[in-house]
């Protein structure tokens, strides 16, 4: 008997492991269903879209967009497991050997947080790598774009630190090669401390080496200084090719792992990383959020489930699940228009939803 709640902890646990890979892939196979008649519907007038590579773009966003199915899976899965144990009295024989619900819900609580890390560490990176190719697809396909590097009719504007402040780059044109990036008819604003203009650049064209732009045929105008030309003129940088790119690009299309340092070097830079900040932090708070759909998927089901109300368990399920969706846009929404910190916005969503699950058990089970 004192092996009973251990060996009941993994049974319920593979349960639920089964129940919840089987609900994501029903929602995967939906998504990438929908996507493809979105982007079949998007390349009917482009003549050099095949159906082939209309697959092959749905196959690389399905990584990012499956990650949103996730929460939803846990909720349906457990909705599953619970409703499946009071049909076949299973949850009877549990109770009547005297374990209590916080005990039979250990094993799938185990499995959805474990399943929560798994996408902030192991799904989330790969979603934004075939994200970043997705879009480069997209670019070139789609908007006729030969480069990912979309210049507006502004130019191209970049941003870094310096040794006493910021540097803001602009360019005309940029071009690419494999190993390197190159603007033409390049002016840099060079600022001493936060805000104080110190001296502007104008160059031919500018072409990033390590650690260094290395720009051709220079002007140099300093206030109450004559100018000063200089064929050659190397410029440190802390940027790269990559990081280049990543600026452009949304957090989704960074890996999980890279978020810290180029969060780091994007606020160093001036730029304002806000919603990569945010990204990160709903990341993190991942593994708590699909414990939370544990909890709300057991309050919604036991009691009901034993009355037999398969009406009310589904209809609370999907009304509980997209209340959650729509919160937690609405504080992310905020978090993102820095009307609140981006830690509580990251995590009120997930901390809220633990916390009404454990309060409905508290009120509804015995314990």
């Amino acid at each position: 008997m004192a092996h009973f709640p251990q060996r009941l902890t993994g049974y319920l646990a593979r349960q639920y492991a089964v129940s919840f890979l089987t609900v994501l892939g029903g929602f995967l196979f939906i998504i990438f269903l929908a996507d493809t008649v979105e982007l079949l519907r998007r390349s009917a007038t482009k003549d050099d879209v095949s159906l082939g590579l209309v697959f092959e773009m749905a196959i690389l966003k399905l990584p990012v967009l499956g990650q949103k199915a996730f929460p939803f899976a846990a909720l349906f899965a457990a909705m599953a497991v619970f409703w499946r144990l009071s049909r076949h009295h299973e949850l009877v024989v549990i109770r009547a050997a005297g374990i209590s619900v916080w005990q039979f819900l250990a094993g799938p609580l185990i499995v959805a947080m474990a399943f929560g890390v798994l996408q902030a560490t192991g799904v989330s990176p790969l979603a934004s790598a075939t994200l970043a190719r997705f879009e480069r697809i997209e670019a070139i396909h789609m908007h006729k774009r030969t480069d990912p590097l979309f210049i507006s009719e502004a130019g191209l504007w970049l941003r870094q630190a310096t040794a006493n402040g910021a540097a803001v780059i602009r360019a005309d044109r940029v071009s690419r090669t494999n190993d390197t990036v190159e603007l033409r008819r390049v002016i840099v604003f060079e600022f001493s401390g936060p805000d104080r203009f110190a001296r502007r650049i104008e160059a031919d064209r500018a072409r990033l080496i390590s650690g260094a732009w290395a720009l051709e045929k220079v002007w140099f105008f300093t206030p109450e200084q004559p100018a000063r030309y200089q064929p050659f003129y190397r410029m440190p940088t802390d940027l790269t090719r990559s990081r280049i790119e990543d600026s452009f690009a949304s957090p989704e299309t960074i890996s999980f792992w890279r978020l810290p340092d180029f969060i780091r070097t994007l606020e160093a830079a001036g730029f304002a990383a806000t919603g990569h900040r945010l990204h990160y932090q709903v990341m993190l708070a991942t593994p708590l959020l699909m414990a939370a759909m544990v909890l709300i998927a057991a309050t919604v089901t036991l009691r009901h489930a034993r009355r037999g109300g398969a009406t009310v368990v589904i209809v609370g399920g999907v009304a509980g699940g997209f209340l959650i969706y729509l919160f937690s846009d609405i504080i992310h929404a905020i978090g993102l228009s820095d009307r609140a910190p981006v830690v509580l916005a990251a995590w009120t969503p997930a901390v809220m939803a633990a916390l009404l699950g454990l309060s409905l058990l508290l009120h509804l089970e015995d314990g």
